[in-house]
């Protein structure tokens, strides 16, 4: 009988040294994330300057009407935004949606990153936490069942940083369109593709890059200017195959407020294989708050 008392004992300390090992390894991405969105805060200028509609006279047509809907003149313009928002999030498949609500808030700094923090999604037992980010040149994926789990881990690598890239400008577009004018090296291309005709919005293209990074994304311009939906060719291995390629990612943008004269979307669904019949808006948010950070 003493000798099962010492097993059990032994493997007491076990679970429980176990159990403190994990607990160490969650507070260690906390205190990660923390300095990072911190490092990401940091990047906005001491100094904006207010929003002069001259700024893109010159650009594309879609271009210049899509800066035109969201920047009112004379906003401060802030390239940093905090979101806090609710919505669904998919864990499984087109065909097996197994959406769950989830609550979460993010920092969006393009193109020097972006953090999303899902603060919970699901509920009980089965309740996921963590985040998603890009800042100082590295980027990963770090998600915890009922915050003693790590369920997914991702990055360290050339092919998560290109792909997290690809997030972080893409939703500029969404949230942080200052971010993407001329001033700050964005490159607006036309595209030639119009639709005037039966009323479709058209096409504006930009290209972003950061040291070696470079990403184009298309944005869906209305006749008023207001973006209709985003894409762009996303570096990913989000496919059967478990393969890093090319493949198509985007969102629909709808329900746009003012935010200290920004007019932005605060209801977003987005998801991979966007505009193909496999498309899956694994990713359905509403915005409840867009705040802009100064330094």
């Amino acid at each position: 009988m003493a000798y099962l008392g010492g097993v059990s004992a032994l493997l007491l300390a076990l679970v429980l040294t176990g159990v403190l090992a994990m607990q160490a390894w969650r507070l260690a991405d906390n205190r990660a994330m923390e300095q990072a969105w911190a490092w990401l805060q940091s990047q906005a200028p001491a100094t904006v300057e207010t929003f002069d509609p001259a700024m893109v006279e010159d650009l594309p047509d879609a271009a210049r009407r899509y800066f035109l809907y969201t920047i009112a003149p004379g906003t401060p313009l802030h390239v940093v935004s905090e979101i806090h928002m609710t919505g669904e999030i998919g864990l499984g498949s087109k065909e097996d949606p197994g959406y769950r609500p989830m609550r979460a808030r993010q920092i969006l700094a393009p193109p020097h990153g972006f953090i999303w923090q899902l603060e919970r999604a699901g509920s009980g037992l089965m309740q996921m936490s963590g985040s998603d980010g890009m800042a100082e040149g590295r980027s990963w994926t770090r998600f915890w069942l009922n915050g003693t789990l790590p369920v997914a881990r991702a990055g360290g690598d050339g092919n998560h940083l290109r792909a997290s890239f690809g997030r972080a400008v893409a939703e500029a577009a969404f949230w942080a369109p200052a971010a993407l004018l001329p001033q700050h090296g964005v490159r607006w291309q036309e595209t030639g593709v119009r639709w005037e005709e039966t009323g479709e919005p058209n096409l504006a293209r930009a290209i972003i890059t950061h040291g070696t990074l470079e990403q184009a994304i298309e944005i869906a311009v209305a006749e008023n200017g207001q973006p209709r939906w985003v894409q762009f060719q996303r570096w990913s291995d989000a496919n059967p195959e478990k393969e890093w390629r090319l493949q198509p990612f985007g969102g629909y943008l709808d329900d746009f407020q003012d935010f200290e004269g920004f007019t932005l979307p605060t209801k977003v669904e987005a998801g991979n294989h966007f505009g193909t019949e496999a498309y899956f808006p694994f990713f359905r948010v509403r915005v409840e708050e867009v705040r802009f950070s100064g330094a």
